[in-house]
Parts: C-alpha cells; sequence; structure tokens
C-alpha cells in the first residue's frame, strides 16, 4: 500500500465547490452522520462511500492528506471539523480517557481522519513538494484522487494519479487507484 493517500476535496470527497456553494456558518443538527447546513438550510456530506473509505485508511495507519486549491480554506476546514461520521480515532482504543467514549457506535469529526492539510489557492505541485518536505514520504509513495485532469502534473514529480469522475471517490474508483499505484 503508499504511505500516503491525497484526496482533493471539492467534487472529488463532496459534491460542490466549497468556495461558491455553501454560505457559512456550516453546522450540524442534533446527531445527524455525515450532514452539515449552510445558513441556507442547504444540506452537504461527503459522498456516500468516502466516510468508510477514510476510516479505514486511518486505522491502517496510512498517512492521509487533502490537497486542495480553493479559495475558501477556512469553509473548507470548517466542513471536515463539522462532518460527523460514525467511527473511531485509531489512538481512541490506547487513551484510556477516550477508550470508553470509543465503542463501535463512537463518533469522529472528519478532520480528525487527515494527517497533513494543504488547503489554499495555488499550484497541486506546490502542494506536493509541501506534503514531502513535512512527512519525508516519496512522492512515489503518494497516491493522489482529483475530479481535474489538469492536475495530473503532480505525476512529473512520481505521484500516481487518479481521476475523480462524477460520483466523487467511490469504493471502485479506490481500489483502481491502489491497483494503479502498484503498478
Amino acid at each position: 500500500l503508499p504511505q500516503m493517500v491525497v484526496f482533493d476535496l471539492d467534487y472529488t470527497l463532496w459534491p460542490l465547490w466549497c468556495d461558491t456553494h455553501v454560505t457559512p456558518p456550516l453546522l450540524r443538527r442534533g446527531n445527524d452522520m455525515n450532514q452539515i447546513y449552510d445558513r441556507h438550510g442547504e444540506g452537504v456530506g461527503f459522498y456516500p462511500d468516502v466516510p468508510d473509505i477514510l476510516l479505514q485508511l486511518h486505522h491502517s495507519e496510512i498517512h492521509v492528506a487533502a490537497a486542495s486549491r480553493t479559495h475558501a480554506p477556512k469553509v473548507a476546514r470548517q466542513m471536515l471539523s463539522e462532518l460527523t461520521l460514525h467511527g473511531a480515532r485509531r489512538d481512541a482504543g490506547r487513551d484510556s480517557l477516550r477508550a470508553k467514549d470509543a465503542g463501535s457506535k463512537g463518533t469522529v469529526s472528519a478532520i480528525h481522519l487527515f494527517d497533513s492539510m494543504e488547503i489554499y489557492p495555488g499550484s497541486k505541485l506546490e502542494h506536493f513538494r509541501e506534503l514531502n518536505r513535512q512527512t519525508g514520504i516519496p512522492f512515489e509513495q503518494m497516491l493522489f484522487f482529483d475530479d481535474e485532469s489538469r492536475n495530473r502534473e503532480v505525476a512529473k514529480l512520481g505521484v500516481t494519479f487518479v481521476l475523480v469522475g462524477p460520483a466523487g471517490v467511490t469504493r471502485s474508483l479506490f481500489e483502481s487507484g491502489l491497483e494503479a499505484w502498484r503498478k
């Protein structure tokens, strides 16, 4: 498996551009999982397969990163903070104070499933050079999912690039991305 899996955000993990389609504040209602609402009551969440994929990677101890060129980095981070999923953080069992809360019915804020975040306007090459600098993980050990073909430019660094279609990251696309990385 790759040492790092990197995801773009807009139209990769969720079905919108966070800098144009939502109006803060973004809030969770009650115990809603994978659903938050903007100022106008519009609901938004991850594509259906994304929560399980993020949790699987997190518990596999694979470095998970976000790389987004959005012009609304605060909104993107707020969405990741407010989106809550069924599951537990990988360190929850090791922390005796958290262990009581971290059963199979626990919840985790999506932002805690990411180890690194490069969320700012600019080239994805810059995002990946920074991820490499911060982690020491070689580019050849990185797998990247993004909906914009122009971001394929990271392949020249050695990153395996997977183009995401209109359904966002699905389980089958994720599995084919892993297969592409193995080659």
